[in-house]
């Protein structure tokens, strides 16, 4: 798991060899601090075939604001530096791979 801003953002998408999960949460957010473990499991499970990266919205504002999230947690999955779709709110492990593994296809 990585953490990016606003400046890294486009590098880590695009450049990333597999798709790319990016969690939009902020230290304060009581579903996105719930949300870590999840994330963090998540991320061994999925053994490098999906990197999941976060970005604090308190940090970059401005990226938040671009992305358009309107609430957080949301995780935002992307391929190939494309939108593939977004997931809003807290949930558990099994849930978030099955949505992930849809939304990939």
């Amino acid at each position: 798991m990585v953490e990016v801003d606003a400046q890294q953002f486009t590098d880590v998408i695009e450049k990333s060899p597999v798709p790319v999960l990016v969690d939009f949460w902020a230290p304060w957010c009581g579903p996105c601090r719930q949300m870590a473990p999840v994330l963090e499991r998540a991320q061994e499970e999925w053994g490098g075939e999906i990197q999941v990266a976060k970005v604090n919205v308190d940090e970059n504002p401005e990226l938040a604001q671009r992305m358009g999230i309107l609430g957080i947690p949301t995780m935002v999955l992307f391929r190939d530096g494309k939108e593939l779709g977004r997931l809003t709110g807290a949930r558990p492990l099994e849930r978030l791979k099955d949505e992930v593994a849809r939304l990939l296809g």
